[in-house]
């Protein structure tokens, strides 16, 4: 039997509460209270999709909540669903700054160690000297940065080359080479100024 839309709040409960007809109960949620709040998460930085995922935390939350007698109906269940589904998107949104802010960092990181190293390679005259220093890192080393500095080849041209997983993993690979290419140019301060001089000439 389809649950009519003007279930009282005490109504809503009270089946929480018994567990009967709880799909037809959950439905009637859903369809009384869900447009309301998506609003909230897709006007404050988030998709549909998360919308959905969100009420979905908010209903399974509020349920639980219930049926543990801890709703004591001192505010409406629309004022509670919103401000469960408030401060699980608040949360949400926090973990994703933090995550972005790893990620922010590590992409600096892998910049500072292409500019630190990467301007090694892109000299013509120095170009005999770094390859022949290249070569010691290895041939996949090898292989990945004469594809990206000398042949000019995307990412997705280096990943087809060499069958790795995705591109992520060869931009790690490559991040890693210039880390030892960088090690290896500061453990010889002689070949250092070398490749600088030539680069400024």
């Amino acid at each position: 039997m389809e649950v009519r839309k003007n279930l009282s709040d005490k109504e809503l409960v009270g089946r929480l509460q018994s567990g009967s007809q709880i799909n037809e109960t959950v439905k009637a949620i859903y369809r009384n209270y869900f447009e309301s709040l998506s609003w909230y998460v897709m006007n404050n930085n988030g998709s549909r999709q998360d919308a959905e995922d969100v009420f979905q935390e908010v209903v399974v939350n509020f349920i639980d909540l219930v049926q543990k007698d801890k709703f004591r109906g001192e505010s409406t269940i629309k004022t509670f669903l919103f401000s469960l589904n408030r401060h699980i998107w608040l949360n949400e949104l926090k973990k994703r700054g933090r995550a972005l802010a790893r990620e922010e960092k590590y992409e600096k990181g892998q910049e500072k160690a292409e500019m630190d190293a990467g301007h090694f390679i892109a000299g013509r005259e120095a170009r005999e000297q770094v390859v022949n220093l290249v070569g010691q890192l290895g041939d996949t080393c090898r292989r990945i940065l004469v594809m990206f500095y000398y042949n000019n080849s995307s990412m997705k041209e280096i990943l087809e080359s060499l069958n790795y997983e995705n591109e992520q993993v060869v931009r790690n690979k490559k991040y890693k080479c210039l880390k030892q290419l960088e090690q290896m140019i500061a453990a010889n301060p002689g070949l250092k100024q070398t490749l600088k001089n030539l680069l400024h000439e």
